[in-house]
């Protein structure tokens, strides 16, 4: 039977040069990423077999990768994970991916700015 699982990765660190400055370009940022992933798993818990779940190492490889493409903005690079996801694992039903800037070039304290995009 369909049964409703999830996988996260909390807190993946990276260092990238996203942003619409020159300096972010030139000397880049601490990025923290978070993602959810829903997925019937049910056959990975009866086989204990890799192949029949989502692998989280090839999930933080795909962050890692898609990371380390410059883009202006957030939600672009945010976008291009959740599809890369969602291409490789198709029985992924639900994805949540969130990317945070930490301590943004901007006025003000503020410790972080985050895009979350959800499908």
């Amino acid at each position: 039977y369909l049964m409703k699982s999830s996988i996260s990765l909390k807190n993946i660190r990276v260092y990238a040069n996203h942003g619409c400055m020159q300096e972010e370009a030139q000397i880049g940022s601490w990025y923290r990423v978070d993602m959810t992933i829903w997925a019937d798993l049910g056959k990975s818990m009866q086989t204990d077999t890799l192949s029949d779940t989502i692998d989280y190492v090839r999930l933080n490889q795909i962050v890692e990768e898609q990371m380390a493409i410059r883009s202006n903005l957030l939600e672009h690079v945010a976008g291009r994970i959740l599809l890369a996801i969602k291409n490789e694992f198709q029985k992924i039903t639900r994805i949540e991916v969130e990317i945070a800037k930490i301590n943004p070039p901007i006025n003000g304290d503020v410790e972080q700015v985050s895009v979350k995009i959800i499908d």
